[in-house]
């Protein structure tokens, strides 16, 4: 009942911006860590960048000063934004969070079905 979905991907130019969101619906009581994974054809997913629920970040070092992630705990969404973009940044993006659905319930790994970001002129 729980589910994950992004949005905001699509074809942008070298050097250009985009900006992904990721809206997480259901019996939600509260989120741990959420992220943005991303895996481009024939190569292993990656972890893109990570925030908790205090908004303590991390980057991949390819990312670093380039994307930023953040997080409105009220409305239970999390965004990455892409500046700076390079062909390789080329991938579909996985919206990723632990979810959960009580005070003492254990967190729960969701995630999203991914949207397709591409970096071509």
């Amino acid at each position: 009942q729980v589910q994950l979905l992004e949005s905001g991907g699509g074809l942008v130019q070298p050097g250009g911006s985009l900006r992904l969101s990721c809206a997480a619906s259901g019996n939600i009581f509260s989120i741990n860590n959420m992220g943005w994974h991303r895996q481009a054809p024939g190569k292993q997913r990656e972890l893109v960048a990570i925030i908790a629920e205090s908004g303590n970040t991390n980057y991949a070092n390819s990312v670093k000063g380039r994307f930023t992630i953040s997080r409105d705990n009220a409305k239970n969404l999390v965004y990455l934004q892409m500046n700076s973009l390079k062909p390789e940044d080329t991938a579909v993006y996985y919206c990723n969070a632990e979810i959960k659905f009580s005070r003492l319930g254990p967190p729960i790994n969701k995630w999203g079905q991914g949207t397709q970001v591409t970096v071509s002129s």
